[in-house]
């Protein structure tokens, strides 16, 4: 598709790894693409949508989608922006020894059951940290190898990450409002403006919304707002800049949130993953 870019991070025997970037064009469903071999893909920019027959899946930062081998799926984007992706093929023996059996159908090829599953706040510092190396020639291939496959262990891992479960009505509401708090990430929503978008009470979205996330609405929101904040560390020299034009409410709300999540603050996970933003000269 036209609307497609793909830069070339890492190939090695083991690992394949692209950084896929969508401009977003073409807002309704695109005509149906198959994936020649299965597929790890970690947004890490924007949202959109995947359909798989009568199934869809809103892709965000807080997801990772599994691309199988010869399944038909459409893209759509229902919110403008576009999105970015990191792409991850693994060597098909080594998936294999990766996967949990109760993940993937039974067969020769891994195909996985599912969609797509929930990452954790880690997983997510992984797609920063081997995206950032592998685009700016720090990571060697070693080191990129050893980041993807702790990267898809961890994704796949019962213990650090989740598999959305809820009947198909609830799946379907949480993902309309996924994709009103993905529509503006730096916008103070309410609860009352995300239910009326989304068609139901706030007492019902709260609650369907942590029946299916495990997780509080309010905090999926700064996971989203979090992980933008790791795709543009190697932007902004100005991180308190960076905080407000994220809708936090001052730098040390900002800090605060993103070391409790990540384990360092903005500025030390700027130091360890070696990004050097643009520095400004004082006139």
């Amino acid at each position: 598709m036209s609307d497609i870019s793909t830069a070339l991070l890492l190939k090695t025997k083991t690992v394949l790894i692209r950084d896929v970037v969508c401009n977003g064009e073409c807002r309704h469903k695109s005509d149906e693409e198959c994936a020649h071999r299965t597929s790890l893909v970690y947004p890490y920019r924007g949202v959109f949508k995947r359909h798989v027959g009568q199934n869809d899946a809103v892709a965000e930062a807080n997801q990772v989608l599994f691309f199988n081998r010869e399944q038909g799926y459409r893209i759509s984007h229902p919110v403008e922006g576009g999105d970015s992706c990191l792409d991850l093929m693994i060597d098909e023996t080594v998936l294999h020894e990766l996967a949990p059996k109760e993940q993937v159908h039974a067969g020769d090829g891994v195909i996985f059951r599912r969609q797509r599953r929930r990452i954790d706040p880690r997983a997510q510092a992984l797609v920063a940290m081997l995206r950032h190396g592998l685009s700016r020639n720090i990571a060697e291939s070693l080191e990129g190898e050893t980041l993807a496959l702790t990267l898809v262990r961890r994704s796949l891992g019962e213990r650090t990450s989740h598999a959305a479960g809820a009947s198909f009505g609830r799946q379907k509401l949480v993902d309309r409002a996924k994709l009103v708090l993905s529509s503006d990430l730096a916008r103070r929503w309410t609860l009352a403006e995300i239910a009326r978008e989304v068609g139901v009470s706030p007492v019902y979205l709260t609650q369907v919304f942590q029946q299916v996330e495990a997780m509080p609405l309010y905090r999926y929101q700064l996971r989203l707002r979090l992980a933008r904040a790791l795709d543009l560390l190697g932007s902004y020299d100005d991180l308190t800049m960076l905080g407000l034009d994220l809708g936090f409410s001052s730098h040390s709300h900002f800090s605060a949130a993103f070391k409790q999540t990540y384990g360092l603050t903005p500025a030390e996970f700027q130091r360890s993953a070696q990004l050097k933003p643009k520095r400004y000269t004082a006139r």
